[in-house]
C-alpha cells in the first residue's frame, strides 16, 4: 500500500481495557460494518448496536440513558435544543385537524411555533388557564391530541396543580408532555407525582427538557432533551427523530457528560441563594410582589410545597430563578434604567449557567388571558448564577437608587 492508503486504512487497533471518569467521544457520520449482514441486521431503536452517526454513539447513547434515570424515564432523545424537543414532540404526535392545548404561562417560543408552523399544518391551538384545572377541562374536546404543562410558568413563576392537571388528562384519555426545564428531574419525579399512593405511578406521558440551562451549566451549550416511560411512544418518537433528522454533535454530548456530576450540587447553591435574594426582595418598598415558588403567598406556592416538599427534601427544591412585579408607580424607562444599573447581573437570556442574568418584561405583550394572581405593574427576571450572595444583593440594592430616581 502507498503511504496514504495504508493512514487510512491502517489496522492497528488500541487496546479495549481503558477506564476513565469522563466517557469517550465518539465522533461519525459513517460507522462502519464488518460485512453486508452486519449492515443489514443491526438495530439501533434497542441501542443494542450503532448503524450511523445520526442514530446513536456510543457517547450519545450514554448521555440518553443517563438523562432518562435523572428525569425518572426509560427512554431519551436527543435534540439541538430545548425548543426542538418541543416542536420534536408535536411534529411526532399530531397531525392536521388535531388541536394541542397550552397553557398561557408557558414558554414564548412553545406558543409562537403553535402560531406559526403548526397553524400552517392544520394543527390548531388553545391557551389555558394553568392555575385553573376547571379551565383545562372546558378546553378539551374531541379534537385534542395533546396538553402542554409547565411548573413553574415562564417568567411569573406560577407552580400549578400538575396533579390535578394531569389526573384530568388521564381522565379524558389525553397525552401531556411536561416541559421539565425548571426542575430540572431533582425538584420533583414528572413520572411519579404521588409517589407511594398506588402501584400505577401517576405521570405525565413525556418531558422535553432544555438541557441548555442546568445540565449545562455553562452557557455555551444548545441541546435538549424527550424522555418518557413509554415504549410504544418512543418507537413513535425515535422513528420521526430518524426521518427529521435533528442529531446533536459529540462535543456538545461531551461536555453535557462532564457537567452533569455537578448538577445536583449546582441546583442546590442557585436554589439556595434565589431564595435569599427573594426574600430579601420583598422587604423593597420598589417591588410590589416576588414570584418564587418557594416563597408562602406566591402564586402557586401550595402545589410546589405539596409536590416537591418530601422526608428526603424537606426544604424541597426551587430552582435559582425569580421575578419581581415592579410597583406600577414606576414606568418602563426607570424600570429599564435599574436593569441597565445592575454589575453582576447581566442582561440575556436563558440561565442555568455561572453567570447571573437580568431580563425586564411586559407581561401583557406575552399573556392573554386574565393575571388576577399577579399584581400590576412591570416584571423582571432574575436567573442566579454562582456568584457570592452578598455582591448580588448589593449589586440590587445599588441598582434601586437608579429606579428610584
Amino acid at each position: 500500500m502507498t503511504r496514504s492508503t495504508d493512514l487510512i486504512h491502517h489496522p492497528y487497533q488500541p487496546p479495549a481495557e481503558f477506564d476513565a471518569p469522563q466517557v469517550g467521544v465518539f465522533k461519525a457520520s459513517t460507522v462502519i460494518f464488518p460485512d453486508v449482514a452486519a449492515m443489514r441486521t443491526r438495530e439501533w431503536l434497542n441501542k443494542s448496536s450503532y448503524t450511523y452517526g445520526l442514530h446513536g454513539t456510543p457517547t450519545t447513547f450514554t448521555l440518553e440513558e443517563r438523562l432518562a434515570t435523572l428525569e425518572g424515564g426509560t427512554h431519551c432523545i436527543l435534540t439541538p435544543s430545548g425548543l426542538a424537543a418541543i416542536a420534536h414532540v408535536d411534529l411526532a404526535l399530531l397531525k392536521a385537524g388535531d388541536e394541542v392545548l397550552i397553557p398561557d404561562n408557558a414558554y414564548g417560543p412553545n406558543k409562537a411555533l403553535a402560531e406559526g408552523e403548526l397553524a400552517r399544518f392544520g394543527i390548531s391551538h388553545q391557551l389555558y388557564d394553568a392555575m385553573n384545572p376547571d379551565d383545562l377541562a372546558a378546553r378539551i374536546t374531541p379534537r385534542t391530541r395533546l396538553v402542554w404543562l409547565e411548573a413553574a410558568g415562564s417568567v411569573s413563576m406560577e407552580f400549578p396543580d400538575l396533579v390535578a392537571l394531569v389526573q384530568l388528562c388521564k381522565a379524558r384519555g389525553v397525552m401531556c408532555a411536561l416541559d421539565n426545564t425548571w426542575g430540572a428531574g431533582l425538584a420533583f419525579n414528572a413520572f411519579d407525582l404521588t409517589p407511594g399512593q398506588g402501584d400505577a405511578p401517576l405521570g405525565v406521558d413525556l418531558t422535553i427538557h432544555a438541557l441548555t440551562k442546568y445540565p449545562s451549566g455553562g452557557g455555551d451549550v444548545l441541546m435538549g432533551s424527550i424522555v418518557t416511560r413509554s415504549d410504544a411512544l418512543a418507537k413513535t418518537l425515535k422513528l420521526s427523530h430518524m426521518r427529521l433528522g435533528t442529531g446533536v454533535g459529540a462535543n456538545d454530548a461531551e461536555l453535557l457528560l462532564r457537567s452533569l456530576p455537578t448538577l445536583a450540587l449546582r441546583y442546590r447553591v442557585q436554589d439556595q441563594a434565589a431564595r435569599q435574594l427573594a426574600s430579601w426582595c420583598q422587604h423593597q418598598t420598589a417591588f410590589a410582589q416576588v414570584l418564587h415558588p418557594a416563597l408562602p403567598g406566591a402564586p402557586g406556592h401550595e402545589h410546589w410545597e405539596r409536590l416537591c416538599v418530601t422526608t428526603k427534601e424537606p426544604q424541597g427544591l426551587a430552582a435559582g430563578i425569580f421575578s419581581v412585579v415592579v410597583d406600577s408607580r414606576f414606568d418602563a424607562h426607570r424600570v429599564d434604567a435599574f436593569c441597565d444599573a445592575l454589575r453582576w447581573f447581566k442582561i440575556g437570556y436563558s440561565w442555568g449557567g455561572p453567570m447571573s442574568l437580568v431580563v425586564p418584561y411586559h407581561l401583557g405583550a406575552v399573556r392573554q388571558l386574565a393575571n388576577a394572581h399577579l399584581h400590576p405593574g412591570r416584571v423582571v427576571r432574575f436567573c442566579i448564577g454562582l456568584e457570592a450572595v452578598q455582591d448580588l444583593q448589593d449589586d440590587l440594592a445599588q441598582a434601586l437608587r437608579h429606579l428610584q430616581l
